[in-house]
């Protein structure tokens, strides 16, 4: 029997404490990756989690949150102590964060779980380009393209780690012609490349022949696709508890409708229609945008429900 298609995240966890004039409103585990990943175990597809956790009751509860979410949590590497992040929202209810972090000497195993033709690795962020961890995560999206899944990144980088970018170009670029779908904001492209201009971040090496997500807060979505499709995302406009998350909903989001529609790394590469895309783009913005509305940095379960039930016609 040929294996249900697999969604595996790779990426950091921390808890989550968000602040609100600054006082503390929620307390949840969280993590970019680890955002979108329980999104898409909360819709129903076969997902699972690589990263490390503190052996800790932080870690207890990070563990817990995954499978209480449908995402495996058996190659989270358990040691040293968990991470906290301290995220304080503004009048507009986006974050400025403080992270507190306490890395072991032996990071994670990076256990490689079984991969298969058309399963969907999804990284991003430090995590990905971390020197530390860096020899692991390459050999990792090694042997995920040449088992040919499908690989998508989100660039995802914080300007808190600007003074290092020399050390983690390569990585980066490295990380870009592994994926088969590349996720940036013009956040990123500024603080990675010093572009503004979309048109010339379409001039990166390291770009073309991929298909290219670039997104701009309330501003269009801008996709640049193989097969030569070029369109704009309208963003609607939405009533934010906390953007906390929003990004990596839209991640989960396009990874929901590869598997809903069936879309494999051939298709990627061949390029799908505009039809495709759009409505790839609509099912990633209306996670978002369920994110948004509320203080859990996921979607919501009624809204998971609701995709599980698309899922299975």
């Amino acid at each position: 029997m040929k294996p249900k298609r697999k969604v595996i995240g790779i990426g950091e966890t921390v808890f989550d404490i968000i602040f609100k004039n600054d006082r503390p409103v929620s307390a949840v585990p969280g993590g970019s990756t680890f955002n979108s990943m329980i999104s898409i175990g909360r819709c129903g597809l076969n997902a699972t989690f690589l990263s490390e956790t503190g052996d800790d009751h932080i870690g207890d509860l990070v563990c817990s949150y995954l499978e209480e979410n449908g995402v495996s949590s058996a190659d989270v590497d358990r040691g040293g102590k968990s991470h906290l992040s301290l995220a304080f929202l503004d009048e507009a209810n986006d974050a400025n964060y403080v992270f507190y972090k306490d890395h072991p000497h032996d990071r994670a195993e990076m256990r490689i779980p079984e991969i298969n033709q058309e399963d969907i690795v999804l990284f991003g962020s430090y995590y990905a380009v971390n020197p530390v961890i860096r020899v692991k995560v390459k050999s990792l999206l090694e042997h995920a393209r040449n088992r040919g899944a499908i690989i998508y990144y989100d660039i995802n980088f914080r300007p808190s780690h600007k003074a290092e970018l020399p050390l983690l170009m390569q990585a980066i670029e490295e990380n870009c012609s592994f994926a088969d779908i590349i996720r940036g904001s013009n956040e990123d492209f500024f603080h990675v490349y010093g572009l503004t201009d979309h048109d010339k971040v379409l001039e990166i090496p390291s770009l073309k022949g991929k298909n290219l997500i670039y997104t701009c807060g309330s501003k269009p979505t801008i996709l640049n696709a193989n097969g030569g499709v070029s369109l704009e995302q309208a963003i609607m406009p939405v009533e934010t508890v906390s953007t906390i998350g929003a990004g990596d909903n839209y991640n989960a989001g396009v990874i929901y409708s590869l598997v809903r529609d069936g879309i494999t790394r051939l298709d990627l590469t061949s390029g799908l229609s505009s039809d495709s895309w759009v409505s790839i783009l609509d099912t990633a913005q209306s996670f978002s945008r369920e994110c948004c509305m509320s203080i859990d940095n996921v979607v919501s379960h009624s809204f998971a429900e609701q995709m599980k039930n698309k899922n299975q016609r």
